[in-house]
């Protein structure tokens, strides 16, 4: 014991020994067996600490075998340690219990059960199967008070421990109540865990080789080392001179710590002591070296009274706050009582006041008649109510009618149970007696008889303990199933908060290099052009950001978002390609941004809306149904969805093997919208790689829909601009013939008939449309536009023959498209008018109308979050109807009609008039046939 108290300082920065550690660990300890007795209140006792002698299985070769090893468990780390000795200075190795299950099988050794960690599995044995149970339940809470207690902050922890007190103390009281339904608590084995099994010797082995672990040598030969010099400082305190003691037999170790022997002189006396005593007695010597004993063990006799006063204290503190919490309740509930009262005095005092203060009999008169219709009432209300007493008394009778015809029942069952219980009983009696003294079988003699009564009884009695094994074993399994499955959620829980919390910091981070470039942009603007240092390491960096690769940066990251490479999760660039230095950068801004959004919108926005289209089941038009559209289709969802929103466009169009009969036809007959075809393929999405990549299926894919259709829809044939709705169709699709139908029902049910003729009348009518709109709803910003004479047409045609295709980025484009197929073409109205409004101060600010159409080249490209534009154009841009919407329509067609046909006049008389001119030629000028006649 002493030598483990003055061990080496090398060995100080090893793991806590038996004594330190869980001293400090300030965890359940083990109280002696009497103090035990109660094991179903655990919480309410003093704390216990785990330690104890168990058999550990180990070794290699000849030594492999049985090893005692003295077990103890540290509450800091939630390891479970162990040492050859209790007296060990620092210990063997160590089990971490945080991540490791417990198993006890009924067909092994009595004792014997298995802690599994992911890395190993320790075999260890008990003295009983009592003991073993103790061992299981103790690391079972111990392992589920580690999970639940909360890391308090280094400042102050025991302030921190003393809020969280109550809610930990309900927490395992939880726990241990529901480990309580699968087992039984096992009481403290007496003399075999705790302090008593550590004053105890270590149990005797067969070959004293066999203890010691090899494996650990270099611990064993130090803790040898140090029970050697322990023994011998034993020695010379017990046996030395009179007038030489050691000063720690007379003073406490807090003041002075002693310091640690002379290993040349082992036998000499630590120092002179000050004042002489007499030779201590034998049992003067024993008690001070149980001290000694008690001051190297954790289980210190006055830090466990101190530890059992604070928390009396604290049990009694927490029983005045629950006595004081049901008082204010009480009073609480008086309060309201007196409440009612008072209101119904003040009720009764107003209409006695109001009867008295009555100036004539008239009103007296009406006030009693009030009265009466009140009590009129009141009984109507009193029959009411015992016509229903009498309801529910009848009722309750058939009830007990019932009841009584059960519980006659149930006699009736429990007498024929008896019944054949007394017929069992006479047949075994009977069986007892014919298996004594069988009739037909007189030779064989009465030994063997009972032998064979003897042994099928012992066969009976081992499968009834092997009965009680497997039960005992199932109840210990079940909990800790049980158990493992609670620890399991919460370390998910966990994981999904540091998921969140992970990706928040990612949304700082490109917030933060999303301000770094626009800064840095705004410095270029500027600064201009000026040749300078400043202007040279302004460029340098800028290109250095140019330079950086969102994979790169995102290579160690967690995976949260599909936004976290060089293309997202449809193949399209998420930094655009541009020629233009400073384009590149506002695209490099634009997809940190977009990134960022989308990190902080992950678990709070798309983790719901998936949620709610995976339970949404079979689709049907519904306004619930409406409003998801509108929110957007989750990546997995979308191409059931839009499989299903074509199908509903074209119930009347759609015939199976129209496609494979269309492809056949245009393999025997060459379309002329051929070659045009085949010239818009490489000019289709040169930012995604689906399309741009030369081993990618989906180019073939997309010239053979598009030449189908040009055989479906012989009056258009085929228009620029069907190639992209085309390959957003195959994008998501990925089908030839649901991409070919798909393009179908967006040219020939959604949009106006001759939207996509040579003319395109349709889609003049609904930029004319447009401008009506942006009036009324932007009125500012028309004006704007107006005063530096912007037509906003050659911008806003290309996205409505393309549904915005070459406008947004991926992921609002495909929201766009989500309602777009479902409600028509007003979405593209409301989403037009929503990137104005979302985009109008920017717009505001530019004064130049140089400037103002470049900036609605790309300004689109900026919008990053979907939700802010979805409730622009859902819910600012409103009211919208449909009504005004075709009224606008046909307006805008019959004034665009009658400017054709005038057009129409005007070619055709200055065709006449062409005509009818002679051609003269000037003289001295020949024709291009007389020049090549001459030559």
């Amino acid at each position: 014991m002493e030598g483990a108290q003055e061990k080496s300082p090398e060995s100080s920065s090893s793991a806590p020994r038996s004594g330190e550690s869980t001293a400090s660990a300030g965890g359940p300890e083990v109280l002696p067996p009497e103090e035990s007795e109660n094991c179903a209140l655990p919480l309410e006792t003093a704390p216990k600490k785990l330690c104890g002698y168990l058999s550990k299985f180990g070794g290699k070769g000849p030594l492999r075998g049985w090893k005692s090893r003295w077990f103890f468990y540290d509450e800091r780390k939630c390891h479970l340690y162990y040492s050859r000795t209790a007296q060990d200075a620092n210990p063997l190795d160590s089990i971490d219990l945080s991540s490791a299950v417990f198993d006890c099988k009924a067909d092994a050794e009595e004792g014997t059960f298995e802690i599994k960690t992911p890395t190993r599995v320790i075999t260890l044995k008990a003295a009983t199967k009592q003991v073993m149970l103790y061992w299981l339940q103790q690391l079972q809470m111990k392992r589920w008070e580690f999970h639940n207690s909360l890391p308090a902050p280094p400042a102050a922890p025991e302030a921190a421990l003393a809020g969280n007190e109550p809610a930990l103390r309900l927490e395992l009281e939880q726990g241990e109540a529901e480990l309580q339904e699968f087992l039984c608590p096992v009481k403290t084995p007496p003399g075999l865990v705790g302090a008593d099994a550590a004053l105890q010797p270590a149990p005797a082995m067969p070959l004293a080789l066999q203890n010691i672990s090899l494996k650990h040598l270099g611990t064993e030969i130090q803790n040898t080392m140090c029970n050697i010099r322990g023994n011998r400082q034993a020695q010379g305190t017990g046996h030395g001179p009179p007038g030489e003691d050691s000063p720690q037999s007379r003073e406490p170790q807090k003041e002075e710590p002693p310091s640690p022997p002379d290993p040349s002189a082992p036998g000499k006396d630590p120092g002179d002591s000050p004042k002489p005593t007499p030779k201590p007695s034998l049992t003067a010597n024993l008690i001070q070296k149980a001290k000694r004993q008690n001051s190297n063990f954790p289980l210190l006799a006055e830090g466990l009274t101190r530890n059992r006063t604070a928390q009396e204290k604290a049990l009694a503190l927490e029983q005045q706050v629950l006595m004081l919490t049901k008082e204010l309740k009480s009073q609480k509930e008086l309060v309201r009582i007196l409440h009612k009262a008072l209101e119904a005095a003040q009720q009764e005092k107003r209409v006695t006041s109001a009867y008295l203060a009555a100036a004539e009999d008239k009103d007296r008169l009406e006030l009693v008649r009030h009265k009466v219709r009140q009590i009129v009432e009141l009984g109507q209300r009193v029959e009411a109510l015992e016509q229903e007493r009498d309801g529910l008394a009848q009722t309750a009778s058939l009830r007990e009618q019932e009841v009584q015809e059960l519980r006659q029942h149930v006699q009736l069952l429990m007498d024929k149970n008896e019944a054949k219980q007394q017929v069992i009983c006479r047949l075994s009696e009977q069986l007892t007696q014919d298996s004594m003294q069988p009739p037909d079988k007189p030779l064989v003699p009465s030994d063997a008889a009972d032998s064979d009564l003897l042994s099928q009884q012992e066969k009976m009695e081992h499968l009834k303990d092997d009965m009680e094994a497997y039960r005992t074993q199932n109840r210990f399994l079940n909990s800790e199933i049980h158990q493992v499955t609670k620890i399991w959620r919460k370390v998910a829980e966990k994981e999904r908060a540091l998921l969140m919390k992970c990706a928040y910091l990612q949304a700082r981070n490109c917030q933060v290099e999303s301000k770094y470039l626009a800064g840095l942009r705004r410095l270029q603007e500027a600064m201009g052009s000026e040749a300078s240092e400043c202007a040279e390491l302004l460029r340098q960096l800028i290109q250095e950001a140019l330079q950086w690769e969102a994979s790169e940066a995102s290579a160690e990251a967690v995976a949260l978002s599909p936004i976290s490479s060089e293309y997202d999760e449809y193949g399209f660039l998420t930094v655009p390609n541009y020629e233009v230095e400073d384009l590149k950068l506002l695209a490099k801004i634009q997809a940190l941004e977009v990134r960022s959004h989308h990190l902080l919108a992950h678990e709070a926005m798309e983790r719901p809306l998936r949620e709610r289209w995976a339970a949404l089941g079979e689709l049907a038009p519904s306004v619930e149904l409406k409003q998801l559209l509108r929110m957007g289709v989750s990546q997995e969802h979308r191409p059931r969805v839009w499989r299903w929103l074509v199908h509903r466009r074209l119930q009347h169009l759609q015939v199976p093997g129209r496609y494979q009969e269309l492809l056949s036809q245009g393999q025997t007959c060459k379309h002329p919208a051929a070659r045009q075809i085949e010239l818009d393929l490489n000019r289709t999405f040169p930012n995604n790689k689906h399309f741009t990549c030369p081993t990618s299926s989906l180019p073939d894919k997309l010239h053979r829909v598009l030449l189908a259709f040009s055989w479906q829809n012989p009056s258009i044939g085929y228009c620029q601009g069907l190639n992209r709705l085309a390959a957003i169709a195959l994008l998501v699709l990925d089908e030839e013939e649901s991409a070919f139908w798909c393009l179908v029902a967006i040219v020939e049910t959604i949009m106006p008939a001759d939207y996509y003729s040579k003319t395109l009348t349709a889609s003049q009518v609904d930029q004319r449309v447009l401008q009506d709109l942006l009036s009324e709803k932007l009125p500012k910003l028309m004006a704007h536009l107006g005063q530096h004479r912007v037509d906003l047409s050659f911008i806003t045609l290309n996205w409505f023959l393309v549904v915005f295709a070459d406008s947004l980025i991926s992921s609002i484009l495909l929201q766009v498209w989500d309602a777009f197929l479902y409600e028509g073409t007003k979405v593209l109205f409301r989403y037009a008018l929503a990137i104005f409004k979302y985009n109008e101060e920017e717009i505001m600010r530019l004064q130049d109308s140089l400037e103002i159409y470049q900036y609605l080249r790309f300004f689109t490209k900026t919008i990053c979050n979907s939700r802010k534009l979805m409730n622009i154009a859902f819910n600012d841009m409103n009211p919208f109807r449909m009504k005004q919407l075709r009224q606008l329509r046909t307006a805008h067609r019959e004034r665009l009609e009658a400017e054709l046909r005038e057009l129409e006049l005007l070619k055709a008389e200055y065709l006449e008039t062409r005509a009818s001119l002679d051609p003269v030629m000037p003289e001295g000028c020949t024709s291009e046939d007389e020049g090549d006649g001459e030559a």
